[in-house]
């Protein structure tokens, strides 16, 4: 019987790990930023926006894994595989 990934599937490591920054950008660009980092800038928040579109793709990580999560087979599923491969037509 297959089972699923789970905690180990990669996809959502590097969804926590987009989250973690984004919101640590959030924060910055919501509280931290002064009128000389706008200025820097051209005006514009560049920590609040790239916070915001390391959540999005947070999200769309998170997403992906959930809706298509990994099969991973079991072991007596993999071992019955192999021995019927190696057992076909001897060359």
């Amino acid at each position: 019987m297959a089972r699923k990934a789970g905690l180990f599937d990669l996809r959502l490591v590097i969804a926590m790990l987009f989250a973690i920054y984004g919101v640590v950008l959030l924060v910055v660009g919501l509280g931290f930023t002064d009128e000389a980092d706008l200025a820097r800038a051209d005006g514009l928040n560049i920590n609040l926006w790239t916070g915001v579109g390391m959540l999005a793709l947070s999200a769309v990580f998170a997403a992906w894994a959930t809706l298509r999560p990994v099969v991973v087979p079991d072991e007596s599923a993999a071992g019955a595989g192999r021995a019927g491969e190696s057992s076909g037509t001897g060359g």
